[in-house]
């Protein structure tokens, strides 16, 4: 029976994924100007000096974090959409229930926090963020409604505010879950919030045909 590879070799090559974790977690938690390298590495498990190893800046360590840990989940939702068959209705109620999941699963609220309250020091940070998510989510979304125009199924108006529109109180949502849930206030299921919103914009979106 061959050996596997030995262990400290698959401990270094697993590294960089443990250091992208640890980062998502510290940005999260404390702010990018305020998350130190020391306190990712030791979460990490390894040295600063090791970390600088894999990321040079904290910057590039950010766009790692979206690149490797957020990023894929939002391109899978861009695949789903390009690929789903069926009405716009059947699409519109699967996508923010997927966002929805996502946010409830990564700690992806506090990384929205981050870049919306540090943008203007940091505006790579915005950039980054608009670039590999938001651009992605909302341009596959403006596609599918475009397309269900075309076809009769979405009333007129323009696409890409649509696309906005049903994505905006996941936004909302996540916001006041990180800013004032902490303080005392009441939370909102975001599943359930984005199910509700897009069973009531469906009323007003669609056309006669497309309800029937």
């Amino acid at each position: 029976m061959m050996a596997g590879p030995p262990k400290f070799r698959r401990r270094k090559a697993d590294r960089p994924g443990e250091i992208v974790e640890a980062a998502l977690a510290v940005f999260a938690e404390k702010g990018f100007a305020a998350a130190r390298l020391d306190e990712i590495a030791a979460r990490a498990g390894v040295s600063k000096g090791a970390l600088y190893l894999y990321f040079a800046t904290k910057e590039e360590l950010f766009r790692a974090v979206v690149e490797q840990a957020i990023a894929p989940n939002i391109l899978a939702v861009r695949a789903m959409i390009a690929a789903h068959p069926g009405p716009i209705g059947d699409l519109l109620r699967l996508v923010p229930d997927r966002i929805a999941a996502l946010l409830d699963t990564l700690p992806v609220g506090g990384v929205v926090k981050m870049v919306i309250g540090e943008a203007g020091n940091f505006p790579e940070l915005a950039r980054v963020w608009h670039d590999r998510l938001v651009a992605q989510a909302l341009g596959a979304m403006t596609d599918a409604l475009a397309a269900a125009q075309a076809r009769g199924e979405v009333r007129p108006g323009d696409p890409r505010m649509y696309a906005l529109q049903l994505i905006a109180p996941l936004l909302v949502g996540v916001i006041w879950r990180e800013t004032f849930v902490p303080v005392g206030a009441p939370a909102f299921d975001l599943p359930a919030l984005a199910r509700q919103h897009v069973e009531t914009m469906l009323r007003g979106l669609l056309t006669e045909e497309a309800r029937t």
